[in-house]
């Protein structure tokens, strides 16, 4: 395991959380939450746990960024303020 590199990705990963918590725009959020779950399931893959990296790439970031996506259809995305 490369010490750098998981360190990195920490910092990746906690980037990737503010900035969903900052973004005002559903979307953009949205794809930001979806490059985290991919960001976490490289980090899992490079730790050794190749299972929950493949569950957290089709889950994290597959269906749940579809649902997100397709959630944002449903909703009224401009802000009143």
């Amino acid at each position: 395991m490369s010490h750098p590199l998981t360190l990195a990705l920490f910092v990746i990963l906690i980037i990737a959380a503010i900035a969903a918590l900052k973004i005002r725009d559903l979307a953009a959020a949205a794809f930001v939450l979806t490059a985290f779950s991919f960001a976490a399931a490289i980090t899992y893959a490079q730790m050794g746990a190749p299972d929950v990296a493949l569950t957290e790439a089709v889950v994290g970031a597959g269906v749940s960024g579809v649902f997100l996506i397709a959630a944002l259809f449903y909703l009224n995305r401009r802000s009143k303020d």
